[in-house]
């Protein structure tokens, strides 16, 4: 009889090998963040997380609701507290109903399991987070994927159905690794025309986007579906599903992810009804985030211009970095090559500066980059000491490479 655990454990050890040779490993203990370094690779776009008001918040709801919620929502799970957080969501976004998950990845893979049939049709942006695209692969509806932000080829991919289907589309409203937003007035335009329901993750919107951190939605088009999580510019932890009352009743009866999981902890809840008060009106926190984007944006400008400065027959312009200006918190510095992001990164870490690097097949080949990722947290010294830290790695002599 053939041995399969030995089989299966020599395919895993050889695949580990090959992703370590190209460069492709992923890492999390080895990197954790010490309290002492500058952190730019997190999602605390508010800086909410660590804010003393809050701690003290969550350790009062703590002793109020204990731990725990103890079982699903449609058991005992679902108490006054996460009633009062949906109630607030629905009021801060302008939806009538909203159902809480546990993460927004949960949220995004019960929506598109849950929604769609066979028959049914999935058009995705092609930058979606995995969990939706995932999500997608999984489902028994037929996924088509439209070229990123691109609306002609969008109505290009619902004219070819053959059959009348429900139809369902899903973009995002700022996209995670470019940092940049979704046409939404074309897509609720196109969404009207074809008949489709439109639904919108606003993971990274929510909190940063609007006078009072509405997120995408302030730039006026409504979906019909809108995912909102709570991890990011928000603080803590979860996620919600905002829409008509039928399709959160349905939610409510038919998603797994919601009737078969412990229900997040009624304290988490009332922490998060807490975050929201402080996103809505303490405005100060998405001004100081435009101050830091105006700052890192100058300060590589010119530095970049200095780099540029090298002999013109010298450069080799595929070389040099470019920083995507972006109208929210994610400043993506694109290097390209794999170990010109090692060396970027390890250079940075030396310093005692945290930024993601980002690596294929999280983005496309060839646009390896550093995701830089401001908070309302960092002081105008942090973002001085980012551009200073990297100047001596993407400097005129490295950058500038004669060209074959």
């Amino acid at each position: 009889m053939t041995d399969t655990r030995s089989a299966l454990t020599r395919r895993y050890q050889d695949e580990l090998t090959v992703r370590q040779q190209q460069g492709l490993w992923r890492q999390s203990g080895d990197n954790a963040v010490a309290e002492s370094w500058r952190n730019f690779a997190g999602n605390d776009y508010l800086g909410l997380a660590q804010d003393p008001r809050l701690v003290k918040k969550a350790q009062q709801h703590l002793e109020r609701w204990g731990v725990g919620a103890t079982a699903s929502p449609v058991v005992s799970g679902f108490t006054a507290a996460h009633q009062s957080l949906c109630d607030q969501l629905c009021d801060w976004l302008g939806y009538p109903q909203a159902i809480l998950f546990n993460s927004g990845f949960a949220a995004n893979q019960a929506l598109l399991f849950t929604l769609l049939g066979k028959d049914d049709a999935l058009f995705q942006d092609k930058l979606n987070h995995a969990s939706l695209i995932e999500a997608g692969v999984l489902s028994p509806a037929t996924q088509r994927r439209f070229r990123h932000n691109d609306m002609a080829h969008l109505r290009q991919l619902l004219a070819k159905q053959t059959q009348p289907s429900a139809s369902l589309i899903v973009s995002e409203g700022v996209f995670s690794m470019d940092g940049d937003v979704s046409p939404t007035e074309s897509l609720a335009t196109i969404a009207n025309q074809s008949g489709a329901l439109w639904a919108l993750d606003d993971a990274h919107g929510i909190g940063v986007l609007g006078q009072e951190g509405e997120g995408s939605i302030s730039r006026g088009a409504r979906p019909d579906i809108l995912i909102v999580t709570f991890g990011k510019a928000l603080g803590v932890a979860g996620a919600a599903v905002l829409a008509s009352p039928t399709i959160i009743d349905y939610l409510r009866q038919f998603a797994r992810h919601y009737v078969y999981s412990t229900a997040m902890p009624p304290a988490q809840a009332a922490l998060i009804e807490d975050t929201i008060r402080l996103a809505r009106t303490e405005h100060w926190r998405r001004e100081t985030l435009s101050a830091h984007a105006e700052q890192l944006a100058q300060g590589l400008h010119d530095w970049l211009e200095t780099t540029s400065a090298c002999e013109p027959h010298a450069i080799n312009t595929q070389s040099l970095p470019q920083l995507l200006a972006t109208p929210s918190p994610i400043k993506p510095l694109i290097i390209g090559d794999l170990a010109a992001l090692q060396q970027v990164n390890h250079a940075l870490m030396k310093a005692h500066i945290r930024v993601g690097a980002i690596r294929p097949p999280t983005v496309p080949a060839n646009t390896a980059r550093l995701r830089i990722s401001l908070s309302a947290q960092h002081q105008k010294t942090d973002i001085t000491a980012l551009i200073e830290a990297l100047k001596p790695v993407l400097a005129c002599d490295k950058a500038c490479e004669v060209t074959p």
